[in-house]
């Protein structure tokens, strides 16, 4: 039975489109399960029908034809309970329907199998028996798997408008594809699909025939890289901001790291070929990012791929392919790396859509500070039928949707004019203050963890940098970087941003984020060994990286110091010790060091308890909401399964938020806020009127917040706060602050449209 099911969805993968993978179905499963009726009922929700959509064993010209209401039925019944329904006798029970059209018998035993994608049933894979029949265990599981197949086939159907005209719609519903909405903005245009030219996973491991000439072709493959991205580099300079332009910076910096080189020569030298090794440390190395927690840093994998896939092209002598873009062009791939963005004349590039990847990838870091729309994460795209066809792209939901009909191209076609007015709008805020309007400043600060050696990483709407973070350097390198190399980084940054204050954390690594030459290895690393539990327990790791912050804070006055992961006031009497350990170390030395003010993040439930007493301790709090909404509601971000549990407007969420606040107050301390919600125009109101002194937010989000700002009294936000206290779920909140903006014109920051 396995091999006939392995059989079938080859089949029914390599089909060209959705009826003839039916027609493979219904004729291979009946065949390979031996009943008398093998069919495929689709639901048609505007209609609210069951469509028979493909049979073997009815009458053909039926197809098409026979519609049953949705709750009519077995096949109602099936779909209703969204479970498979295995009866030896259908014609006893009472939901049962004889069907006349299709040419049927009394037809007997009875399987139905729903069709379900993302908790919706799409359809009814259906198996009748002349005789009195109760499928098996295995042949249950068989059709299963096909539903399960099949679904992928439908969704997409569905969204190209195929589905409507198999079913002879005259005008074609309006059907999209879901993803995660990367970078706002309303993109229409043709799709030209990208593709990676080298192959790493399939380079076998080869013995070197001549280890020095495999080594000098790697080294020339790894400077003829550099000199790709030197060019990309200045053909961004007029289309990308300082600060985004910062990250082929950060390529250059995984590019001669000591993993990446001494690590390939390394393996060389031990005998294998220059591919091999090569595909050998770009594997480790990528692995050691896609096991981290934070977004950022996890999504640094793709990049070392990237880079990887680049270095072999020339060790190939591969020749890129080249590609003719033409006016909107829309970048569709399954993976799209932000060197292939780079290679699109910006003048001609609309939107992108990608099968992989989330908001925090550098292909979408990018794509913000191009103003380009974004769809990622669009698991269902059919990349390989895409090429040539027109596409919408909507960036503030994440849809996308192929070869749209004229009523959605032209409701998009007003919706892009719309948008474009709004970022005109956006624009003429840069030299405005963020500021209420009844005069109360709201200081909009920079996350930031990308190291720039050449140019500025900051932009002058930045009132600073709220969140540096410091484990980039750390994680390329072989070793821990040394006291001179974490100051010369960090005395940069201070002084690109000079007077501005630029607040750093001190190295937060753990289980989720391990370094490669110290592995940690935990069942749990969420609950584990990290952040501040680590250091604290290598007052060495920490003592270096103190004295290198307090070293480059010389003479500027602009370094505030950020300790991650605070469970209890000990770890914070623990850590401002071993500082003042480091300062009086270094004017022993003969620096003149005064100590910097000091913050704690408040991230994890027992700290927002504690607030008070931490509070006496520090001189500020920075509420990392990431971390804080999945120790508060449970829920890991990353797990595909209960990711739509994340929501930083639970009204658990917003009560600990506001537990922080008025602790903090107490004794005088500000409270800002460096987390993804920082940056949310439905969150800032309330944010504001819970009394937070300052966000911190990736740069794409500053004139959207400033806009908010710049729109809502703090007497506004204090009665919205009073509002949403009397929500009880997320969706209230959500839906009160929707409102909220649409009240003041600004619902176009989070929907299209005015």
């Amino acid at each position: 039975m396995l091999e006939q099911l392995l059989r079938i969805v080859q089949e029914v993968n390599e089909a060209p489109d959705l009826e003839k993978a039916l027609a493979i179905i219904v004729r291979r499963v009946k065949k390979t399960v031996g009943a008398d009726v093998c069919s495929v009922y689709l639901s048609d929700f505007d209609k609210r029908e069951h469509v028979l959509q493909a049979t073997d064993g009815l009458n053909r010209s039926a197809v098409g034809r026979v519609r049953l209401p949705l709750n009519r039925g077995l096949i109602g019944l099936v779909s209703e309970r969204a479970e498979l329904v295995n009866l030896d006798d259908a014609s006893t029970h009472p939901r049962y329907m004889f069907i006349h059209e299709t040419g049927e018998k009394r037809y007997r035993g009875f399987l139905g199998v729903p069709i379900i994608q993302n908790r919706r049933v799409l359809g009814v894979l259906v198996l009748r028996h002349r005789e009195a029949r109760r499928f098996g265990d295995d042949e249950v599981t068989l059709v299963v798997t096909i539903a399960s197949q099949l679904a992928g086939a439908i969704t997409h159907a569905r969204a190209s408008g195929e589905l409507a005209r198999l079913q002879g719609a005259e005008d074609l519903p309006n059907r999209f594809l879901q993803g995660l909405a990367a970078s706002p903005g309303i993109a229409i245009g043709t799709a030209v699909v990208v593709y990676p030219l080298a192959d790493l996973d399939a380079v076998p491991d080869r013995v070197a025939g001549d280890p020095a000439q495999e080594e000098a072709a790697f080294r020339a493959a790894v400077a003829a890289v550099v000199r790709e991205i030197e060019h990309f580099a200045k053909r961004s300079a007029r289309s990308l901001r300082p600060e985004d332009r910062a990250i082929f910076d950060a390529w250059r910096l995984m590019l001669e790291s000591d993993i990446l080189l001494d690590g390939t020569v390394e393996q060389i030298r031990a005998g294998n070929w220059a591919p091999g090794a090569l595909r050998q440390v770009i594997a480790e190395h990528a692995r050691v990012f896609q096991a981290m927690d934070d977004p950022y840093l996890r999504e640094r994998a793709s990049d070392v791929r990237d880079l990887g896939r680049r270095i072999l092209m020339h060790l190939q002598n591969v020749e890129p392919r080249h590609i003719a873009y033409g006016p909107d062009t829309i970048l569709v791939g399954e993976e799209i790396s932000a060197m292939q963005l780079a290679a699109v004349p910006r003048e001609c590039l609309a939107g992108i859509v990608s099968i992989k990847g989330s908001s925090s990838s550098h292909i979408a870091i990018l794509a913000r500070g191009l103003g380009v729309p974004v769809a990622m994460g669009v698991a269902d795209l059919p990349v390989g039928r895409l090429e040539g066809k027109e596409v919408v792209v909507d960036g503030y939901r994440g849809r996308v949707y192929l070869a749209p009909g004229p009523v959605v191209r032209a409701e998009y076609q007003r919706l892009r004019d719309d948008d474009l007015a709004l970022t005109n709008e956006l624009e003429n805020l840069r030299p405005l203050p963020s500021e209420t309007p009844d005069g109360y400043t709201v200081p909009l600060f920079l996350n930031s963890g990308l190291v720039s050696e050449n140019r500025p990483i900051g932009i002058e709407q930045a009132d600073g940098i709220g969140l540096y973070r410091t484990e980039l350097p750390f994680l390329v390198r072989d070793r821990f970087p040394g006291e001179t190399s974490q100051y010369n980084n960090y005395r940069q940054v201070l002084e690109t941003f000079h007077p501005r204050p630029v607040t750093i954390r001190t190295l937060d690594i753990g289980g989720d984020k391990p370094l490669p030459y110290f592995p940690i290895e935990e069942s749990n690393p969420f609950l584990g060994w990290r952040g501040i539990r680590i250091t604290l327990d290598h007052p060495d790791i920490f003592l270096t990286q103190a004295r290198a912050m307090l070293r480059a804070n010389l003479g500027l006055g602009n370094l505030q110091l950020l300790l991650p992961m605070i469970s209890s006031v000990g770890e914070v009497d623990e850590a401002k010790r071993l500082i003042r350990r480091a300062r009086d170390e270094l004017r022993e030395e003969g620096h003149e060091i005064e100590m910097p003010p000091l913050g704690v993040m408040i991230e994890v439930p027992a700290a927002v308890y504690l607030i008070e007493p931490l509070a006496r301790r520090v001189d500020f709090l920075s509420v990392g909401t990431n971390d804080l909404t999945q120790y508060l509601l449970a829920v890991d971000r990353n797990n595909s399964h209960v990711a739509k549990l994340f929501d930083e407007l639970h009204p658990a969420v917003l009560k600990a938020l506001e537990l922080v606040v008025a602790g903090a107050r107490a004794h005088h301390r500000e409270v800002s806020i460096c987390g993804e919600m920082a940056g949310n125009p439905l969150a800032v109101p309330l944010l504001i009127g819970m009394g937070v002194h300052s966000l911190s937010m990736s740069a794409g989000s500053l004139l959207r917040v400033k806009w908010v700002v710049r729109n809502f009294s703090r007497a506004k936000a204090r009665e919205l706060v009073e509002i949403a206290r009397q929500c009880e779920d997320a969706g209230c909140v959500r839906r009160l602050m929707m409102e909220a903006l649409e009240e003041v014109g600004l619902i176009g920051l989070v929907r299209p449209g005015k």
